[in-house]
């Protein structure tokens, strides 16, 4: 029987032990997708208590608790801090299986140095312990972010947004870590939103000019997009329900956002070659740009709409959506390509049945501007356990190339998530230590340790042009 969780954790072999070790587990970190605060960042803020740091804005450990029972009160309500440590750790006593009980316990191992089992009767020694070494000064979030070996995070930030705390960072001699700004313009987009009006205020605002045609919209984007670019940014990202294309005439998309203007909604179908015309606008720029874009998509959002009232959005209370035509992926990224303005593009659905669908589809459009140049994105949100990955990865080599893979990214607000980095590798380093020892590909340490830390780091330095 092997230990729990030791330093062979997931490596089943001899050869996934060797590479990991000796290769994927000194790679630095680049964490292209997060949700971090850069305000956080720049304060360099401390947290009171482990409660702070580890439940205050996680919507995993939320749905987890709800699932065992436990009261809103000692998820999201007015318990004390201690209180909901203590609820959470009983929570998770029942949790094989699940990914977050991995997490937990990799955090716990690697910033706290607690080796022990996190449950109903430690929960008090651990409460203390994390407490205690909450006050030491390497627990800052500047010092967490160093010791994880982050070389460089990108968060997600609107086009109205000032970049304050990101300027602010790049003048900052004293922290080495590049925060870099990253695109998420999911609001210009949203005509359906009952306060999409009120939103165009704010985006008039940051871009300094009236908005009042479609024309008008897509120049104050592209203002904001010079703008970001300024500050750093070469990462773009959209949350859709699904990949559209519903084109339409330039005439019709006017109509459709004069009729918006003038307070009506949109119906399905114009709300669909709306957003279909905004992602094609966008697409073009950013490819001439040479930024990246990021289609996330295959999500229902706020289904209880109970929680969503009372805690409001990123509650838990999302699913997967099988609604993901691969058909209309496949015309959207056509429809750039055939004018040669197809962006390096990262695709990720949330609906895990998606994995072979996704790799023809983007197999149809490499090309020789780069290695891999639409890529599909690691298993995401519902998918980041070790089956998942496995799938994901494993369908990936068998469809494309592996070896260009960009690799694991946190999609996280937690300053601890970063061991997410590492479960990922080893599940990497598993599944490519089952292809040697069973005689699917050679035992050549060179080649196997230059794809290993290619997709722990070198490939997504260079996709992102980072370096």
């Amino acid at each position: 029987m092997r230990r729990f969780m030791d330093k062979d954790f997931l490596l089943k072999t001899d050869t996934a032990q060797k590479i990991y070790h000796q290769y994927a587990e000194k790679m630095p970190v680049i964490d292209y997708h997060c949700h971090i605060d850069p305000r956080e960042i720049y304060e360099d803020i401390r947290f009171d208590n482990i409660t702070r740091l580890w439940l205050g804005a996680d919507h995993y450990k939320w749905r987890l608790m709800r699932w065992a029972g436990i009261e809103e009160r000692y998820i999201t309500g007015d318990a004390s801090d201690k209180e909901k440590f203590i609820k959470w750790a009983g929570a998770l006593e029942g949790a094989i299986g699940n990914p977050l009980y991995h997490w937990c316990h990799l955090e716990l191992q690697r910033y706290f140095d607690y080796n022990g089992i996190l449950n109903t009767k430690t929960a008090e020694t651990v409460w203390n312990l994390c407490n205690e070494k909450l006050k030491e000064d390497g627990f800052s979030v500047r010092n967490l972010i160093t010791r994880s070996r982050v070389n460089l995070l990108c968060t997600t930030d609107d086009p109205a947004d000032s970049l304050e705390w990101h300027r602010k960072l790049a003048q900052d001699q004293s922290f080495a870590v590049r925060v870099l700004p990253a695109w998420r313009p999911d609001k210009a987009f949203a005509l359906g939103r009952t306060d999409y009006r009120e939103y165009l205020l704010k985006l008039e605002d940051a871009a300094g000019m009236k908005i009042s045609s479609f024309s008008a919209l897509i120049a104050a984007l592209c203002k904001r997009m010079d703008f970001f670019a300024s500050m750093g940014c070469r990462v773009s990202d959209h949350g859709l329900s699904y990949v559209m294309y519903a084109p339409a005439s330039e005439q019709e998309i006017e109509r459709i956002f004069q009729d918006r203007l003038r307070g009506n909604m949109p119906a399905p179908k114009e709300e669909a070659q709306f957003i279909s015309a905004c992602l094609l606008k966008m697409g073009r720029e950013y490819h001439k740009r040479n930024w990246v874009m990021q289609l996330h998509y295959g999500v229902k959002r706020d289904n209880n709409r109970r929680l969503f009232s009372a805690v409001g959005a990123d509650a838990g209370v999302d699913c997967i959506d099988n609604y993901t035509p691969s058909a209309q992926l496949a015309d959207f990224l056509n429809a750039l390509d055939v004018t040669k303005q197809l962006p390096k593009t990262i695709v990720y659905s949330l609906n895990p049945i998606d994995n072979a669908a996704i790799g023809t589809v983007i197999g149809c459009f490499q090309d020789d501007s780069c290695i891999g140049k639409i890529q599909q994105g690691s298993a995401w949100w519902f998918n980041d356990h070790r089956s998942g990955m496995e799938e994901q990865m494993r369908s990936l080599a068998a469809s494309g190339l592996l070896g260009s893979f960009i690799g694991m990214l946190t999609d996280s607000r937690s300053f601890l998530s970063y061991v997410r980095h590492e479960y990922f590798r080893r599940i990497l380093c598993n599944l490519i230590g089952d292809l040697v020892e069973n005689g699917e590909y050679p035992d050549d340490e060179e080649a196997l340790g230059r794809i290993v830390e290619g997709i722990c780091y070198h490939n997504a330095m260079t996709y992102f042009g980072f370096s």
